[in-house]
Formats: C-alpha cells, structure tokens, sequence
C-alpha cells in the first residue's frame, strides 16, 4: 500500500507551527507497512488543497489530509476535498447524530461544523468536536495533534502493507568514505540503505525481512569504523 500525507495550514508555510502531525503519521504508517510517497504542506486554499488531494488520489492508494477542519474562516478543508470529487458540502445526519449522542446541541454548534463532503463517511472526534470524513480513499483528519492522532487509531486498521525491518549501525568516518562499502552492501544484500551524518554517520539498513537486516548490519558492522573503536586511538 502506497500513501500520501497532506497537511493544510498557512501556519505551517510561514514557520509558526512545526509540522508534527506529518512525522507522526508517517511513523504510524511505516509501522504498518504502508510506503509513504508524499508528504504536502498547502494553504488554506481550497483551490491548492483540492487539486493536490484529485492528484494524489489518482496516483496512491490512500491519501490522509490534516488541518482546516472546523467552523472559522480558514477551515476550508471539507469543502476543498468535496471539490476534489466533484461533491457538494451537505449536512451530515450521522455526525450530527453522534455529536448530540456525545452533549452536544445543534444550538451549540455552527452550521458548519457537521456540513460534510455528500456520500462521505464521517469519523468521530473523540476527543474534540469538528467530524472528519472518509471521501473514497482520502481521509481528512483534524489539524489539532491530540484530535488526528485519535481519529487516526480508529482507522489504523484500515492501512496496511509488506512490514518492514530495519537495523542501525553507527560508523566514525566521513559519509564520503562509505559510499563503495554502500554499493557493495547492496550488491549483496536487498536493502536500502540511508545514511546520516552528524557526530560520525548513523546507517539505517532496512529490508524485507528481518534476517536480511540482521545479516546486512553484522556485515557493514565488521567494514566501519565504529565510534567506540575511534575513542580509544
């Protein structure tokens, strides 16, 4: 299964909000075997966030869309994703259901707030109040941290994939030094292999099975120069 992550929000463009929810969600995917393909940060345009979302949906398997959801000015999400599928925004008796099972009146809430995507599926904000919706194989999730991170446990289950393993070894030489030691690795081994420089390079090997990512780390393990070796010259 193939993905992409988009996340809406003029904060986010503008250095205000760090973007959490996209490496989050992308950790939670990886787990689940889902390659994630892109990660999008857009305004809150409902021309920009409609045409990346029709663009993903064709070419992934699911696409998730984070932020914009609620009643102000600037949460123009849904309507932006009901675009994206030539759909109208219509009342949503189901989520407006819920939110009346869960305390809350409609004279509590805005208009807005229950007004959906038509033939959508509506999930359930456990822990806040703005509904997301399921469009075909786009999920629009809250911006808010606590409220994607709920809404997205109770669909989990529906992303999956091939897992993967992965190993890490940690060499005290320059990156640049590596680079024949990598393309033997990868002659010998199926694994792709991603390198990180900082206090010496971290290597992260994954492959498709964990005895290959075992067999690959003990054998880049024995060509490197490790940091505890280095300290002792």
């Amino acid at each position: 299964m193939e993905a992409a992550v988009v996340t809406v929000g003029n904060e986010l463009l503008v250095g205000d909000t760090v973007n959490t929810n996209a490496t989050w969600l992308c950790g939670r995917l990886d787990e689940r075997g889902v390659r994630v393909r892109r990660v999008t940060v857009v305004p809150d345009e409902i021309s920009e966030i409609a045409r990346v979302v029709n663009e993903y949906n064709a070419e992934y398997d699911a696409v998730i869309v984070t932020g914009g959801l609620g009643p102000t000015h600037d949460d123009v999400t849904m309507e932006a994703v009901a675009a994206a599928f030539g759909r109208d925004v219509v009342a949503n008796e189901e989520a407006a259901a819920w939110l009346a099972e869960h305390g809350y009146s409609a004279e509590e809430l805005t208009e807005r707030t229950t007004h959906l995507p038509a033939g959508c599926r509506p999930l359930p904000n456990e822990v806040g109040v703005a509904p997301g919706a399921v469009v075909e194989t786009t999920y629009v999730l809250p911006g808010v941290p606590a409220e994607m991170k709920a809404m997205f446990e109770g669909v989990a289950e529906e992303f999956s994939g091939a897992p993967t393993y992965t190993r890490t070894v940690e060499a005290a030489e320059p990156e640049s030094a590596l680079l024949d030691r990598f393309t033997k690795l990868q002659e010998r081994f199926d694994v792709t292999v991603g390198s990180y420089p900082g206090d010496g390079v971290r290597v992260k090997l994954t492959a498709g099975s964990e005895e290959e990512a075992e067999r690959a780390a003990a054998w880049l393990t024995e060509r490197v120069e490790s940091p505890d070796s280095s300290k002792t010259r």
